[in-house]
């Protein structure tokens, strides 16, 4: 199951918290043009909870794979470009023996 290790929750949160990042792409031109807030509200919560989620997970998975400072910084760095995470998810997070580079 995929969220039977930690590596599996991170690659399960790392496409969560991009999605919820595009998200804005959605939400901010309601809320500035259109004067509709909620949504904007909604998304920036769970995106909040889904960044702080998966930097938890970076940390916990870095140090249980014994990742190198090169590849964590890289996986904290995605979290905060659009689409980022996505790119770790893919280049970094399918097998953990790949990750130590």
């Amino acid at each position: 199951m995929i969220l039977s290790t930690a590596l599996g929750r991170l690659r399960w949160i790392a496409i969560a918290e991009g999605i919820s990042y595009l998200l804005f792409g959605l939400t901010m031109p309601l809320k500035y043009m259109m004067e509709i807030p909620g949504p904007n509200k909604v998304v920036g919560m769970a995106h909040g909870a889904l960044f702080l989620l998966y930097v938890a997970l970076v940390i916990q998975c870095a140090y249980l794979y014994k990742w190198s400072w090169k590849v964590t910084g890289l996986a904290l760095l995605a979290s905060i470009i659009p689409a980022g995470t996505f790119y770790v998810h893919a280049k970094y997070f399918g097998d953990h023996q790949n990750i130590r580079a």
